[in-house]
């Protein structure tokens, strides 16, 4: 059974930088495409960034240019490097993933199987 463990959440004011990470348990021989996605009160779940296994990416267009999404498959580890923090970015963040996912790339929340309890990031104006 895949697990998802989010942690690095926090608050922090705007303009400031968190690093999010999602340790991954329960598979051995093949690795999944991973992704973050979040959720404020009273919104969908949006996708916010996505990684495959040869590390090609996908952005959403609100966090391009101040989030990178990267993945060390040797430790089963997803991270989300976030700078230039905005009180719009404030909502939890849930780890995702997916085995045969082809559409990944789309950032869709139906395209990943497994996801995490997430991780709650509150941004200050």
């Amino acid at each position: 059974q895949v697990q998802l463990v989010e942690s690095g959440g926090g608050s922090v004011q705007s303009g400031g930088s968190l690093r999010l990470s999602c340790a991954a348990f329960g598979y051995t021989y093949t690795s999944p495409c991973m992704g973050w996605f979040r959720q404020a009160p009273g919104k969908e779940r949006e996708g916010v960034a996505a990684i495959d296994i040869d590390g090609f990416t996908s952005y959403a267009d609100s966090v391009k240019g101040r989030f990178t999404i990267s993945r060390d498959n040797a430790k089963n580890t997803l991270y989300l490097q976030m700078h230039s923090l905005k009180p719009e970015d404030t909502a939890m963040y849930y780890c995702a993933a997916d085995f045969r996912s082809r559409d990944w790339w789309l950032l869709r929340r139906a395209d990943f199987t497994y996801w995490g309890q997430g991780t709650q990031v509150t941004v200050s104006a």
